[in-house]
Protein backbone atom coordinates (compact mmCIF):
# COMPACT_ATOMS: atom_id res chain seq x y z
CA UNK A 1 0.00 0.00 0.00
CA UNK A 2 0.89 3.76 -0.94
CA UNK A 3 1.51 4.86 2.96
CA UNK A 4 2.86 1.27 3.99
CA UNK A 5 4.21 2.41 7.86
CA UNK A 6 8.21 1.32 6.89
CA UNK A 7 9.50 2.51 10.33
CA UNK A 8 7.28 -0.29 11.84
CA UNK A 9 8.26 -2.58 9.43
CA UNK A 10 12.08 -2.42 9.84
CA UNK A 11 11.36 -2.14 14.09
CA UNK A 12 9.09 -5.32 13.68
CA UNK A 13 9.89 -9.20 14.81
CA UNK A 14 9.01 -9.97 11.07
CA UNK A 15 12.32 -9.91 8.69
CA UNK A 16 11.82 -7.47 6.00
CA UNK A 17 13.08 -8.35 2.72
CA UNK A 18 14.21 -5.85 -0.34
CA UNK A 19 16.68 -5.01 -3.04
CA UNK A 20 18.74 -2.00 -3.89
CA UNK A 21 16.91 -0.71 -7.77
CA UNK A 22 18.95 1.27 -9.76
CA UNK A 23 17.13 1.62 -12.36
CA UNK A 24 14.36 3.96 -12.85
CA UNK A 25 12.19 1.67 -15.57
CA UNK A 26 8.90 1.26 -14.73
CA UNK A 27 9.49 -2.50 -15.91
CA UNK A 28 12.15 -2.71 -13.37
CA UNK A 29 9.81 -1.94 -11.28
CA UNK A 30 6.88 -4.15 -12.06
CA UNK A 31 9.14 -6.91 -11.77
CA UNK A 32 10.44 -6.19 -8.21
CA UNK A 33 6.92 -6.17 -6.93
CA UNK A 34 6.44 -9.68 -8.61
CA UNK A 35 9.23 -10.84 -6.36
CA UNK A 36 7.52 -10.77 -2.76
CA UNK A 37 9.98 -8.11 -1.26
CA UNK A 38 8.75 -6.08 1.12
CA UNK A 39 10.75 -3.11 0.02
CA UNK A 40 13.01 -1.20 -2.04
CA UNK A 41 16.54 0.23 -1.09
CA UNK A 42 17.47 3.15 -3.74
CA UNK A 43 20.65 4.66 -3.40
CA UNK A 44 21.41 8.57 -4.16
CA UNK A 45 24.72 8.34 -2.39
CA UNK A 46 26.43 6.03 -5.67
CA UNK A 47 23.76 6.19 -8.02
CA UNK A 48 23.71 9.50 -9.99
CA UNK A 49 19.69 9.80 -10.01
CA UNK A 50 17.97 13.19 -9.90
CA UNK A 51 15.92 14.41 -7.75
CA UNK A 52 13.21 14.50 -10.62
CA UNK A 53 14.00 10.29 -10.82
CA UNK A 54 14.10 9.91 -7.42
CA UNK A 55 10.54 11.44 -7.04
CA UNK A 56 9.26 9.14 -10.15
CA UNK A 57 11.05 6.38 -8.22
CA UNK A 58 9.73 6.61 -4.58
CA UNK A 59 6.03 7.49 -6.63
CA UNK A 60 5.75 4.30 -8.37
CA UNK A 61 7.19 2.09 -6.02
CA UNK A 62 5.07 3.14 -3.50
CA UNK A 63 2.14 2.69 -5.94
CA UNK A 64 2.83 -0.94 -6.22
CA UNK A 65 3.26 -1.03 -2.48
CA UNK A 66 7.32 -1.12 -1.92
CA UNK A 67 8.06 1.72 0.50
CA UNK A 68 11.26 2.98 -0.66
CA UNK A 69 14.28 3.25 1.96
CA UNK A 70 16.58 6.27 0.50
CA UNK A 71 20.16 6.91 1.41
CA UNK A 72 21.75 10.18 1.28
CA UNK A 73 25.27 10.65 0.90
CA UNK A 74 25.64 12.01 4.49
CA UNK A 75 23.78 12.89 7.82
CA UNK A 76 22.14 16.06 6.20
CA UNK A 77 18.71 17.43 7.05
CA UNK A 78 18.29 19.34 4.02
CA UNK A 79 18.88 16.21 1.92
CA UNK A 80 16.94 14.26 4.32
CA UNK A 81 13.76 16.19 3.41
CA UNK A 82 14.36 16.77 0.01
CA UNK A 83 14.32 13.34 -0.21
CA UNK A 84 11.35 12.96 1.63
CA UNK A 85 9.65 15.31 -0.41
CA UNK A 86 10.41 13.38 -3.40
CA UNK A 87 8.40 10.32 -1.99
CA UNK A 88 10.99 8.50 0.26
CA UNK A 89 9.32 6.30 3.48
CA UNK A 90 12.71 6.36 4.97
CA UNK A 91 15.69 7.68 4.69
CA UNK A 92 19.21 6.19 5.94
CA UNK A 93 22.73 8.49 5.52
CA UNK A 94 26.22 7.02 5.07
CA UNK A 95 28.86 6.37 7.84
CA UNK A 96 27.43 7.90 10.88
CA UNK A 97 29.16 7.80 13.69
CA UNK A 98 28.25 10.43 16.34
CA UNK A 99 25.19 10.75 18.08
CA UNK A 100 25.57 14.20 16.50
CA UNK A 101 24.77 13.17 13.26
CA UNK A 102 22.42 10.95 13.88
CA UNK A 103 20.57 13.71 15.71
CA UNK A 104 21.00 16.10 12.95
CA UNK A 105 18.80 12.87 10.69
CA UNK A 106 16.52 12.80 13.65
CA UNK A 107 15.92 16.61 12.62
CA UNK A 108 14.12 16.17 9.31
CA UNK A 109 12.97 12.43 9.32
CA UNK A 110 11.46 12.71 12.59
CA UNK A 111 10.28 16.77 13.46
CA UNK A 112 9.70 17.71 9.59
CA UNK A 113 8.01 20.37 8.92
CA UNK A 114 9.40 22.15 11.94
CA UNK A 115 12.43 24.53 11.54
CA UNK A 116 13.97 27.11 13.30
CA UNK A 117 13.64 27.98 16.67
CA UNK A 118 10.54 26.00 17.26
CA UNK A 119 12.71 22.68 15.50
CA UNK A 120 15.45 23.78 18.30
CA UNK A 121 12.90 23.65 21.00
CA UNK A 122 11.45 20.33 19.98
CA UNK A 123 14.92 18.59 19.80
CA UNK A 124 15.99 19.97 23.54
CA UNK A 125 12.89 20.37 25.18
CA UNK A 126 10.86 18.10 23.64
CA UNK A 127 8.38 18.06 26.90
CA UNK A 128 8.37 21.75 27.02
CA UNK A 129 7.65 21.83 23.54
CA UNK A 130 4.67 19.24 23.68
CA UNK A 131 3.25 21.25 26.75
CA UNK A 132 3.81 24.48 25.26
CA UNK A 133 2.40 23.28 21.54
CA UNK A 134 0.32 20.45 22.05
CA UNK A 135 -1.30 21.05 18.75
CA UNK A 136 1.65 21.14 16.79
CA UNK A 137 3.45 18.60 18.85
CA UNK A 138 0.82 16.03 17.68
CA UNK A 139 0.46 16.80 14.29
CA UNK A 140 4.36 16.17 13.69
CA UNK A 141 4.66 12.85 15.48
CA UNK A 142 1.28 11.70 13.71
CA UNK A 143 2.85 13.04 10.12
CA UNK A 144 6.14 11.34 10.38
CA UNK A 145 5.53 8.12 12.66
CA UNK A 146 5.96 6.04 9.63
CA UNK A 147 8.40 7.58 8.22
CA UNK A 148 11.79 5.62 9.02
CA UNK A 149 14.76 7.21 10.43
CA UNK A 150 17.95 4.73 9.69
CA UNK A 151 21.93 4.81 10.23
CA UNK A 152 24.42 3.14 8.01
CA UNK A 153 26.83 1.36 9.79
CA UNK A 154 29.89 1.21 8.48
CA UNK A 155 33.20 1.58 11.00
CA UNK A 156 34.85 0.58 14.43
CA UNK A 157 34.12 4.01 15.82
CA UNK A 158 30.18 3.01 15.06
CA UNK A 159 30.27 -0.01 16.73
CA UNK A 160 31.89 1.51 19.59
CA UNK A 161 29.60 4.40 20.03
CA UNK A 162 26.27 2.04 18.85
CA UNK A 163 24.81 2.26 22.37
CA UNK A 164 24.47 5.93 22.57
CA UNK A 165 23.77 5.78 18.86
CA UNK A 166 20.57 3.45 19.06
CA UNK A 167 19.41 5.72 21.86
CA UNK A 168 18.50 8.53 19.95
CA UNK A 169 15.15 9.26 19.62
CA UNK A 170 13.23 7.96 16.62
CA UNK A 171 15.91 5.62 15.44
CA UNK A 172 14.19 2.76 13.84
CA UNK A 173 17.08 0.92 12.25
CA UNK A 174 20.01 0.43 11.46
CA UNK A 175 22.00 -0.91 7.99
CA UNK A 176 25.50 -2.67 7.63
CA UNK A 177 27.62 -1.03 4.73
CA UNK A 178 29.53 -4.58 4.57
CA UNK A 179 32.17 -2.98 2.00
CA UNK A 180 32.87 -0.13 3.92
CA UNK A 181 32.75 -2.04 7.72
CA UNK A 182 35.72 -4.22 6.19
CA UNK A 183 37.67 -1.99 5.16
CA UNK A 184 37.16 -0.15 8.38
CA UNK A 185 38.22 -3.43 10.86
CA UNK A 186 41.31 -3.70 8.98
CA UNK A 187 39.69 -6.60 7.05
CA UNK A 188 39.12 -5.47 3.02
CA UNK A 189 36.36 -7.39 1.52
CA UNK A 190 37.72 -10.65 3.82
CA UNK A 191 33.77 -11.08 4.46
CA UNK A 192 34.30 -14.84 6.15
CA UNK A 193 37.01 -13.23 8.24
CA UNK A 194 35.76 -13.75 11.84
CA UNK A 195 36.72 -10.43 13.03
CA UNK A 196 33.71 -9.17 10.21
CA UNK A 197 31.64 -11.69 11.00
CA UNK A 198 31.69 -11.04 14.92
CA UNK A 199 31.29 -7.33 14.12
CA UNK A 200 28.25 -8.10 12.07
CA UNK A 201 26.81 -10.34 14.74
CA UNK A 202 27.61 -7.65 17.89
CA UNK A 203 25.61 -4.98 15.87
CA UNK A 204 22.70 -6.90 15.45
CA UNK A 205 22.50 -8.40 19.05
CA UNK A 206 22.77 -5.17 20.05
CA UNK A 207 19.91 -3.13 18.09
CA UNK A 208 17.71 -6.01 18.29
CA UNK A 209 18.47 -5.62 22.08
CA UNK A 210 17.42 -2.05 21.86
CA UNK A 211 13.88 -2.52 20.07
CA UNK A 212 15.67 -1.28 16.78
CA UNK A 213 15.58 -3.12 13.39
CA UNK A 214 18.79 -4.52 12.85
CA UNK A 215 20.01 -5.04 8.85
CA UNK A 216 22.72 -5.52 6.11
CA UNK A 217 23.06 -4.70 2.46
CA UNK A 218 24.44 -8.22 0.62
CA UNK A 219 25.41 -5.86 -1.64
CA UNK A 220 27.96 -8.49 -3.42
CA UNK A 221 27.63 -11.47 -5.87
CA UNK A 222 26.01 -14.36 -3.61
CA UNK A 223 29.08 -16.54 -4.26
CA UNK A 224 31.33 -14.40 -1.81
CA UNK A 225 32.86 -16.17 0.91
CA UNK A 226 31.03 -14.90 4.22
CA UNK A 227 28.18 -13.11 1.81
CA UNK A 228 26.48 -16.04 0.70
CA UNK A 229 22.47 -16.61 0.61
CA UNK A 230 23.78 -19.14 3.56
CA UNK A 231 25.03 -16.65 5.72
CA UNK A 232 22.17 -14.33 5.05
CA UNK A 233 20.02 -17.18 6.45
CA UNK A 234 22.22 -17.40 9.28
CA UNK A 235 22.29 -12.89 10.23
CA UNK A 236 18.56 -13.54 10.49
CA UNK A 237 18.33 -16.14 12.42
CA UNK A 238 21.26 -14.36 14.85
CA UNK A 239 18.75 -11.18 14.98
CA UNK A 240 18.90 -9.96 11.63
CA UNK A 241 15.52 -8.33 10.65
CA UNK A 242 16.18 -6.02 7.41
CA UNK A 243 17.73 -7.80 4.72
CA UNK A 244 18.34 -6.17 1.71
CA UNK A 245 19.93 -8.34 -1.33
CA UNK A 246 21.43 -7.32 -4.13
CA UNK A 247 20.65 -5.16 -6.32
CA UNK A 248 18.66 -5.25 -10.13
CA UNK A 249 21.68 -4.57 -12.10
CA UNK A 250 24.15 -6.96 -10.19
CA UNK A 251 21.20 -9.44 -10.38
CA UNK A 252 20.71 -9.17 -13.83
CA UNK A 253 24.49 -9.27 -14.79
CA UNK A 254 25.14 -12.61 -12.44
CA UNK A 255 22.63 -14.36 -14.11
CA UNK A 256 22.76 -13.71 -17.82
CA UNK A 257 26.84 -14.67 -17.52
CA UNK A 258 25.76 -17.93 -15.45
CA UNK A 259 23.39 -19.07 -17.99
CA UNK A 260 25.44 -18.00 -21.17
CA UNK A 261 28.38 -19.55 -19.62
CA UNK A 262 26.48 -22.53 -19.00
CA UNK A 263 25.18 -22.66 -22.26
CA UNK A 264 28.00 -21.90 -24.25
CA UNK A 265 29.54 -25.08 -22.19
CA UNK A 266 27.09 -27.82 -23.23
CA UNK A 267 27.31 -26.49 -26.96
CA UNK A 268 30.94 -27.37 -26.96
CA UNK A 269 31.51 -23.96 -27.98
CA UNK A 270 34.48 -21.71 -27.00
CA UNK A 271 34.18 -19.01 -24.54
CA UNK A 272 34.03 -16.10 -27.42
CA UNK A 273 33.65 -12.49 -27.64
CA UNK A 274 33.49 -9.38 -24.92
CA UNK A 275 34.18 -10.61 -20.91
CA UNK A 276 30.60 -10.06 -19.09
CA UNK A 277 32.71 -8.52 -15.92
CA UNK A 278 31.40 -8.66 -12.57
CA UNK A 279 28.57 -5.93 -12.62
CA UNK A 280 28.02 -5.15 -8.62
CA UNK A 281 25.80 -2.84 -6.72
CA UNK A 282 27.30 0.36 -5.04
CA UNK A 283 29.32 -0.59 -2.46
CA UNK A 284 28.50 0.33 1.13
Amino acid sequence: MADADLAAMLRGDKTAYGTLMISPSSAFAAAAASTGIDFVFIDTEHVPLDRDELSRMCMLYKALGLPPLVRIPKADAVLARAAIDAGASGIVASYIETVDQARELRRAVKLKPLQGELLELAMDEPERFAREHPRTAAFVAERNASTALVLNIESRPAINNLDALLGVAGVDAVLIGPHDLSFNLGVPEDFASDVFQDAVATIFAKARAAGVGAGIHQGLPPTTPGMTPTDAARWIRGGCNVYVHAADASLFATLLKRDLEAIRHDSGEAQAGAKCGNLEAPVI
